[in-house]
């Protein structure tokens, strides 16, 4: 009786052990633990910068136009102010520095100064500068040459010679001052050199204003 009693305490401890698991601590479930690993963060977005001023605020400095008289180039043939006199240059290469000459209507009396840039002697390379009528500078240069040296290639009391400054050569002046009186406004009239040869390359307009 003794030995079935021991029997069954040794099968109810066997037992007992086989249904302790309900005891151990439960495993945790990995699902429910939460993560250690850093969240991954997307880069901040950095603004563009912005100003105060408006766009119209924004026109650079010094943009305002050029003044339009400094601007326009000046006529080289007229003197600033409508003054009654021009200078001319000739030079060694057979140029005068300018293709025109303007006379304003205002001048009763206007003054033509001819220089000698060049350094060639007057029988080599002289220079004058002779008005006349745009019909008459042909004939007028003609006769000149006719005329020769001594007269300064013009014609002595030539009708159709306005006014004409007197022969020059190289590093030398000339000036002549000449009624304006007889010049019609918006009339066609020529200025040259009458030296030989020069006329074809040394001529201009004269423009009564």
């Amino acid at each position: 009786m003794k030995i079935r009693t021991a029997l069954l305490a040794t099968a109810c401890a066997f037992a007992l052990s086989a249904c302790g698991g309900d005891d151990a601590s439960p495993t945790a479930d990995p699902a429910a633990t939460p993560s250690t690993a850093p969240a991954e963060t997307s880069p901040a977005q950095t603004p563009p910068a912005t100003t105060d001023a408006a766009p119209g605020d924004m026109a650079p400095a010094d943009t305002a136009p050029a003044d339009s008289a400094d601007a326009a180039p000046q006529d080289a043939t007229a003197s600033a102010g409508g003054a009654c006199e021009v200078e001319i240059e000739g030079n060694d290469a057979m140029q005068f520095n300018t293709k025109s000459i303007t006379i304003p209507s205002s001048c009763d009396d206007f003054t033509i100064t001819l220089v000698h840039t060049g350094t060639m002697p007057v029988a080599a390379m002289g220079h004058n500068v002779v008005i006349t009528e745009s019909g008459d500078m042909q004939g007028v240069n003609a006769d000149g040459m006719a005329a020769g040296l001594e007269q300064g290639y013009v014609k002595p009391d030539d009708d159709r010679v306005i006014a004409k400054t007197e022969l020059i050569g190289g590093g030398e002046t000339s000036s002549v001052t000449f009624s304006t009186s007889n010049l019609e406004a918006g009339g066609d009239y020529k200025f040259f050199c009458s030296f030989p040869g020069h006329a074809a390359l040394m001529n201009g307009s004269v423009i009564v204003e």
